[in-house]
């Protein structure tokens, strides 16, 4: 296992951070232990999971993924310094989180007691935003025209993130959590936390999570040269597209348990006729290489500068042990070159 820095803090995370969303409905306690017990055996250090989880996200599996995470670390208090435990607060707009309100000091506290409540510890290394107040172009809007950037009060943005900073200090002080760090946020919002960061001399975000993928590259190159220059760890989601760049999802496939068979509000937007082709052209390009898809998918999303750590997750053990082996893989020209030629022909395909 190889190992990044975390942005500017000088914490050591392993290049593999297991993501946990599926805990709680697709995965059972005793599918989280087995993971976990994997994956740490494998070099794994980074564990990130958040209080809207698991998913889909529903009032009744609010908080289940912490929870059971929680009481994998009441068995396992021993390797509490071991890991790097991530968890995310819960933006606007979920009627059963916080009547579905603003992120706000008031609510950040909140959320951070909830989240080490469920997760039975005293502390959690990195915090992150889960998405921010106003509307940012994640989630399939990323299109032009899609949002627009006018209708936003820019001032009233900034006086919010100052108080989020400002509840986060608080909790860094008391000991609550360690680092700070965003997710679906753009190098405006980035540039926010920056500033006023540095102006009121309060805690500095050390890394973003964004969706990356081989066919979702928007943050490639501005926000990733932000994140190279700033010190801010780039931390890659749902690098395998919610599982379609396997090619499990073609011609209308929708194997029994996988997600788009369960809830196809995670294959909406990304569910189009040039991601199908897209998914297609790539999987004969990793057939030509002798590669898995998926494996070949992570590797790229690996080796991309900038990148420090990606976010996976799986439903099964051997899923679990494929995705973690796949970061072995170095890529040859050839093979990068091909890669290249694919980003070419298919820049967004959703």
């Amino acid at each position: 296992m190889q190992y990044s820095i975390l942005g500017s803090s000088n914490v050591k995370v392993s290049r593999v951070c297991l993501g946990t969303m599926t805990w709680g409905t697709q995965n059972t306690q005793q599918d989280a232990d087995e993971q976990l017990a994997f994956a740490l055996a494998q070099g794994v250090n980074f564990i990130d999971t958040a209080e809207m989880y698991s998913v889909p996200p529903t009032a009744e599996s609010y908080g289940a993924t912490e929870k059971i995470i929680g009481n994998w670390l009441s068995r396992q208090q021993h390797k509490r310094s071991d890991i790097v435990l991530a968890t995310k607060m819960a933006g606007n707009g979920l009627n059963y989180i916080r009547d579905g309100s603003d992120m706000s000091p008031a609510t950040l506290i909140q959320a951070v007691d909830g989240s080490l409540q469920r997760l039975q510890t005293d502390y959690i290394d990195l915090y992150q935003l889960h998405w921010p107040n106003r509307v940012s172009p994640h989630f399939g809007k990323h299109a032009p025209g899609r949002i627009t950037f006018t209708d936003v009060d820019a001032e009233q943005q900034t006086e919010q993130i100052l108080g989020l900073l400002q509840a986060l200090e608080q909790c860094v002080t008391a000991g609550k959590i360690r680092f700070c760090g965003l997710s679906n946020e753009t190098p405006w919002g980035i540039s926010q936390y920056l500033q006023l960061s540095k102006q009121h001399k309060l805690p500095r975000m050390v890394s973003i999570q964004n969706e990356f993928s081989l066919l979702h590259t928007k943050d490639w190159p501005y926000l990733i040269e932000q994140c190279v220059h700033e010190q801010i760890a780039y931390l890659p989601w749902s690098p395998l597209v919610t599982g379609a760049i396997s090619g499990k999802y073609l011609k209308g496939a929708r194997p029994t348990g996988s997600r788009w068979s369960m809830l196809q509000r995670h294959g909406l937007f990304r569910d189009t006729p040039q991601s199908e082709q897209a998914v297609a052209a790539f999987t004969e390009l990793a057939a030509s290489h002798q590669l898995a898809p998926a494996a070949l998918a992570l590797a790229w999303v690996n080796q991309v500068e900038g990148v420090t750590s990606t976010i996976i997750g799986a439903t099964s053990m051997a899923q679990l042990q494929q995705n973690i082996a796949a970061f072995s893989l170095t890529l040859n020209q050839t093979v990068t070159d091909d890669i290249s030629r694919f980003l070419r022909q298919y820049p967004v395909p959703f």
